[in-house]
């Protein structure tokens, strides 16, 4: 869950100046704790809150560039960029959605969700229960020249309960209660999108629900009702987030999955459409590695698009549980990676001599060695060009010295 400390107004304001700024941008590659160290102030204000915000901006760099690029833009202290949605993911739900009159975002954090979302409509709602969260959010979108968004210091629940406006759509990112928790349920989260949907429902269109990548889709499916459509979105092979995608009329009951790979800027590298049913009921073929090895990408082995990719893309699948394909001819455009078996070998010592300077790429599917006992029977270590790639078939083990293609 969001945990941010308090920043006062006159500490948002000092901050935003100007010569305050230019100090933070010259200062951007600095080490955060040697200053604060070095200095109890900085041009009349904490040190500590030059560092929050030089830790902001590294954090913003590579993920929210519109905001590390603009000068005057506050990150709030405690800031955990890693937990929030990157421009990329943000510009991708903007491009989904239809355009609308009323709009809200009732888990609206750092606002950057809020600020691509509120693009497609005439009114939108920021609503955040942290005012000094909100205070800061208000002040980077002002800057950034969005000025149809209207801010509401409340939790969802109150925000909802109170309101008389009907929605063409309500974005809404729950926080998991307990982030130790490997396996969870949305009733596990904050607020409880299970309890508060069909409310939801009588006040809006579309509802768009952004999930963890470590939440099960057919968990989430069971817990929610008229799911249209669910996104499995990866940005450059590292999945990102779920989205789940209500209408408040009834849909189909085997709702449309879409899995999707960005770039950093946002764009669609590779997008790969089934549906649950579709892949129960589709046959595949298994075989043996041939020459060519192919691993699809995150956004795709998340959303459990295996027989339906291997069919589509002609390929046969290794084991019901390795996840890996191959084929005799190379495949183009296959959504992953794409690797040329080079040969098969044993899993000893003497498979350090295949590989220049001792150094291999270890990769472990469905094998019941890990990469870490795999390096202590080799003598292996990480790195090089080639890959010792070890799985298994529906008969054998495997282990492969392979390159990537």
């Amino acid at each position: 869950m969001r945990n941010f400390v308090l920043m006062l107004p006159d500490q948002l304001f000092h901050i935003a100046n100007p010569e305050i700024q230019e100090y933070i941008f010259l200062h951007e590659n600095e080490d955060e704790k040697k200053l604060v160290l070095a200095h109890k102030e900085i041009l009349g204000i904490p040190s500590s809150l030059i560092a929050t915000q030089i830790q902001g901006r590294k954090k913003a760099k590579h993920k929210i560039d519109l905001w590390y690029k603009t000068k005057g833009i506050v990150y709030p202290p405690s800031l955990n960029l890693e937990q929030s949605s990157s421009r990329a993911t943000a510009k991708f739900k903007s491009i989904l959605l239809n355009k609308g009159k009323i709009g809200a975002d009732l888990t609206g954090g750092l606002g950057i969700d809020t600020f691509f979302l509120s693009q497609l409509f005439e009114k939108f709602y920021y609503v955040e229960p942290n005012e000094s969260l909100l205070s800061i959010a208000k002040h980077n979108h002002e800057l950034l020249g969005a000025n149809n968004i209207q801010y509401v210091n409340s939790t969802a629940e109150e925000f909802h309960h109170q309101t008389k406006e009907y929605f063409d759509l309500i974005f809404i990112d729950p926080s998991r209660r307990n982030n130790q928790q490997k396996v969870f349920k949305l009733a596990d989260c904050a607020p409880d999108i299970s309890a508060l949907l069909p409310a939801f429902l009588k006040s809006s269109k579309k509802i768009l629900i952004k999930t963890s990548p470590l939440l099960d889709i057919q968990q989430g499916q069971r817990e929610l009702q008229n799911v249209e459509k669910i996104f499995s979105v990866s940005v450059n092979n590292e999945v990102k987030e779920l989205l789940f995608l209500i209408s408040n009329k009834e849909v189909s009951i085997s709702p449309l999955i879409e899995a999707v790979d960005l770039n950093s800027e946002g764009g669609l590298i590779h997008s790969f459409s089934f549906t649950v049913e579709e892949e129960k009921k589709t046959i595949v073929a298994f075989s043996p590695p041939l020459t060519f090895l192919y691993e699809p990408n995150a956004s795709i082995l998340k959303a459990g698009a295996f027989k339906t990719m291997a069919l589509r893309n002609g390929v046969y699948k290794l084991h019901p549980s390795s996840h890996l394909f191959t084929s005799e001819n190379r495949i183009d455009g296959f959504p992953g990676k794409t690797f040329k078996v080079l040969q098969q070998t044993k899993l000893n010592k003497k498979v350090i001599d295949l590989f220049p300077n001792g150094c291999a790429n270890i990769l472990t599917r469905n094998y019941p060695l890990s990469v870490v006992e795999i390096k202590k029977i080799t003598g292996l270590k990480e790195g090089g060009k080639l890959f010792l790639i070890c799985t298994q078939s529906e008969k054998e083990k495997h282990v492969l010295v392979a390159e990537r293609v």
